[in-house]
């Protein structure tokens, strides 16, 4: 497994679970559609309403999970750690493109109010495949 081969699966699948820590210290997570970059990096949209974003703002550690839902007996999966930022200015319009890719839809939610988004850089994956098995890490 080499990371163009992660990039490829990550790319494959459009939901993934993001986990937070809230201001009490109780994990929380919600399901998010994302893209990725060839750099491993998660993109996201989200309101600044949500729990979500209070706790990445609060805290910028999050995890992110990403399992195979379609297909009996396919067990792979991707286990992420990174730091989260919301983005503005220059890297909100270089990483918009690659969202909007994935997402076409995401052009028509720039209207709704208090929409940002965010990037999860990396500092550790977790690649597994249960059907070979394999396991492989990277640190960042």
């Amino acid at each position: 497994m080499e990371k163009t081969e992660l990039f490829a699966y990550l790319r494959g699948k459009r939901l993934g679970v993001l986990g937070t820590l809230s201001r009490d210290n109780e994990p929380q997570g919600a399901l998010v559609g994302y893209a990725v970059t060839s750099d491993l990096e998660i993109l996201f949209d989200t309101v600044r309403t949500s729990r979500k974003y209070g706790n990445m703002i609060a805290n910028r550690r999050v995890s992110f999970t990403v399992g195979n839902t379609v297909g009996k007996g396919d067990e792979r999966t991707v286990q992420y750690e990174g730091i989260a930022e919301e983005l503005a200015g220059e890297s909100l319009a270089r990483f918009q493109p690659v969202y909007f890719a994935t997402w076409t839809d995401g052009v028509d939610r720039i209207q709704w109010p208090g929409i940002t988004w965010f990037v999860i850089r990396p500092l550790w994956i977790r690649y597994s495949d249960f059907n070979i098995p394999l396991t492989k890490e990277w640190r960042f």
